[in-house]
């Protein structure tokens, strides 16, 4: 008997990975946000002022507590739509992972520089 055939026998759903593929690709999301937020804050004034929450450590709270909301948005945001999907596992790996590498491209001085 098939695995198809068996969870369709007992009543039970077929397994999904949507879930995971929100928290894998929500990972990706929030490191590119944290990149973004970093040289938005270096490169403005204004921006660097909006991001201090507290003065000792300056803009860097801001910069990483809202990575940390975009992260949290954009995992519950794609959980709620693929929880009970499949989806292409592999392509959101893929695109975490170009995320993750322009998020350290982003932040390393050479580069950051450029902006």
């Amino acid at each position: 008997m098939t695995p198809e055939a068996r969870s369709a026998s007992s009543g039970s759903s077929p397994l999904t990975n949507g879930s995971g593929a929100a928290a894998v690709l929500s990972a990706g999301i929030g490191c590119f946000a944290l990149a973004v937020l970093a040289i938005a804050g270096d490169r403005s004034a204004t921006i660097k002022s909006a991001l201090i929450f507290y003065k000792p450590t300056g803009p860097l709270t801001g910069v990483t507590t809202l990575a940390i909301l975009v992260w949290l948005c954009a995992w519950v945001f794609l959980d709620l739509r693929w929880r009970r999907k499949t989806v292409p596992l592999a392509q959101a790996s893929i695109v975490a992972f170009v995320m993750l590498v322009l998020s350290f491209l982003l932040t390393f001085p050479p580069i950051a520089d450029i902006f």
